[in-house]
């Protein structure tokens, strides 16, 4: 059986669909005659736990941990919330930044590049160029971000003749939040040399949207796939909501902050009795302050319930409840190739799924593709007020319903199988 070492930073209790990847992954690999270790920090910061992930770790699963030394817990003695905000990625409009956040984000921009891990390269590289001769691996696997994790495998890649696998869950230097570190132009061509050092010395790499796979097909002639975050399992039999409840799971941060739609809601609110008082929207995990000052501004509080973070299976309840699930994106250039995690997790629920996002978006055009519900732009008010409508009327006759196609492909052991494949290939 062959083995593979895959380096990653989250791993449960960890939450987040950046868990739930490799989580399933090492679930199915042996499946295909290939016994996965993982390789994991002894002592992280998380910025989000679920305990319930723990339970699915395979019991017979070799997972070795290594300390790792981060200056989140320096910087938490400035600012505790604002120092967990930036560790989640949560970068507030410049406006609303405190000078404290302002000097947070040079710093986190400036003085930790490629991030804030990577005082972890240097000691993961020494442990696991041990375990690699004294257990034969031939492959190992890093998966970001935090990109640095991407570091330890350039390290290794340069002192050993192990295959190396780099798999991109986000892109690195045209990801949204990276504009927002208040890089210099030094640290801008230091994060663009590491990138490109990374993307042309891995055997192969893997990404998660076609919009990156052709990114980075500017950057390199290595071979680049496509596997696509899934689902697992099969929908859970949930009686649908009496309501009419329209819900968005993950975070949903300030600079996502669907206005039209609450814009819509608003004037449907004021102007449909019936659907004011059929109306729910559910908004579970982390929301940003714009996201509620907005909601109170369009005069929809009452009908907006706020559940934070909650454990994958409770998320999996409320998902199946929903008569109608919202997938949102920021409406930017950037955002073009970004695939929710959430949206397979929606799929499988059979729910309709509600796109609102940046035109041209891969993750709304899969929407349509599979006939899973409606894609429409972040822009267009009109079209978004007469989804709405037009999905209460349906709701209202019983005919709100879902019937998508070809969604198996997005089954994680579907997945699973392609990754096991490039494996095959790399260490044939």
């Amino acid at each position: 059986m062959q083995k593979v070492l895959i380096i990653t930073y989250y791993w449960p209790p960890a939450g987040g669909p950046g868990v739930q990847r490799w989580l399933k992954f090492v679930k199915y690999l042996s499946n295909f005659d290939i016994e996965p270790i993982v390789f994991i920090p002894k002592n992280p910061h998380y910025p989000l736990y679920d305990e319930s992930l723990v339970t699915e770790v395979p019991k017979e699963l070799r997972i070795i941990k290594q300390s790792i030394f981060e200056p989140y817990g320096f910087a938490s003695f400035l600012s505790k919330k604002k120092t967990e905000r930036i560790s989640s990625g949560i970068i507030q409009e410049y406006k609303k930044q405190s000078f404290l956040e302002r000097m947070l984000l040079w710093v986190r921009g400036n003085l930790f590049i490629p991030d804030a891990r990577k005082y972890w390269v240097g000691p993961s590289v020494q442990k696991i160029s041990r375990l690699i001769r004294e257990e034969q691996i031939g492959t190992i696997i890093t998966t970001g971000p935090p990109h640095s994790v991407h570091l330890i495998g350039k390290r290794i890649k340069e002192s050993s003749k192990i295959n190396w696998l780099a798999d991109f869950r986000d892109p690195w230097t045209s990801i949204g939040y990276h504009k927002k570190l208040k890089l210099t132009k030094a640290s801008q061509r230091k994060h663009k040399a590491l990138e490109k050092q990374v993307l042309t010395m891995a055997d192969t790499i893997v990404v998660t949207s076609e919009t990156t796979r052709l990114e980075f097909e500017e950057l390199t002639q290595r071979p680049i796939s496509v596997i696509t975050n899934g689902y697992d399992g099969n929908p859970l039999n949930s009686s649908l909501d009496t309501g009419f409840t329209l819900s968005h799971i993950g975070s949903l941060l300030t600079e996502r902050n669907p206005k039209t739609l609450w814009e819509a809601i608003g004037e449907l609110v004021r102007e449909n009795e019936a659907f004011k008082e059929s109306l729910k929207v559910q908004l579970i995990g982390v929301v940003g302050e714009g996201v509620l000052e907005s909601i109170k501004a369009y005069g929809i509080t009452d009908y907006v319930e706020i559940l934070g973070y909650l454990p994958h299976s409770k998320v999996l309840e409320y998902q199946c409840k929903s008569q109608v699930l919202l997938l949102l994106e920021i409406d930017s250039e950037e955002t073009r190739g970004i695939i929710p995690g959430k949206l397979f997790e929606y799929l499988k629920s059979q729910r309709p799924i509600w796109a609102i996002g940046p035109k041209n978006w891969e993750a709304g055009q899969m929407v349509q593709t599979h006939n899973a519900g409606n894609y429409v732009t972040q822009n267009d008010t009109k079209s978004i007020k007469t989804l709405l409508l037009e999905g209460f009327q349906q709701f209202q006759k019983g005919k709100l319903t879902c019937n998508s196609k070809g969604i198996e492909q997005y089954h994680r052991r579907e997945l699973t199988k392609k990754l096991a494949n490039l494996l095959t290939w790399e260490s044939s």
